[in-house]
C-alpha cells in the first residue's frame, strides 16, 4: 500500500470552465413527507434550510474533504423534486466554476448536506428515513473531458 503524498499539483493545468451536477434521494415516511409538503415542520422551512445547507457545504468542501483544492465557485443551483407517490425527495446540486480542477466533490457535498438537513429537520416524525443514491450525474471541462451518467 502506497503512502499518501498530499494534494495533487494542479499548477500546470489550464483554467477552464468546469461544471458538475450530483443528485441524491431521501425516502421519508408518509408522515414526514406530509409535514414537508404542508410546510408544517416544527424547525422551520425544510427545503429552504436544506438549500442553504447545500450552498454552505459546496463552499466548505475543501474543509470537509481533506485533499480537495479550494476552487472559485461561480454558480450553485439547488433543486428539489417531490415524489408524493413514493414519499421521496430527489435533491440535485449543480456547480459552475472556472479553474484548474473539477467541482464534482463540491456537488456531491452539497447533495449530502441537503439530504442530511432534511433528515435532521424531519427525524422527529420517525427514524426510518433513508438517504441513498448520492451520485455524480454529469461533469464538463478539464483534461478528462465530459461525463454524463447513462441512467
Amino acid at each position: 500500500m502506497g503512502r499518501s503524498k498530499g494534494m495533487v499539483d494542479v499548477s500546470a493545468k489550464d483554467i477552464t470552465v468546469r461544471t458538475a451536477k450530483a443528485s441524491g434521494s431521501i425516502l421519508l415516511g408518509a408522515e414526514a413527507f406530509q409535514v414537508l409538503k404542508q410546510g408544517a415542520c416544527a424547525k422551520g422551512d425544510v427545503l429552504a434550510t436544506a438549500k442553504v445547507a447545500a450552498i454552505q457545504a459546496v463552499k466548505s468542501t475543501p474543509i470537509i474533504v481533506p485533499m480537495c483544492h479550494p476552487v472559485l465557485i461561480e454558480g450553485i443551483e439547488v433543486e428539489f423534486e417531490l415524489d408524493e407517490a413514493r414519499n421521496f425527495v430527489v435533491v440535485a446540486v449543480a456547480i459552475k466554476s472556472s479553474g484548474k480542477t473539477g467541482v464534482e466533490m463540491e456537488a456531491l457535498c452539497g447533495v449530502t448536506a441537503a439530504c442530511l438537513t432534511i433528515y435532521d429537520m424531519l427525524k422527529y416524525t420517525g427514524k426510518g428515513i433513508i438517504i441513498s443514491q448520492i451520485k455524480l450525474m454529469e461533469k464538463t471541462g478539464g483534461k478528462s473531458g465530459d461525463y454524463k451518467r447513462p441512467d
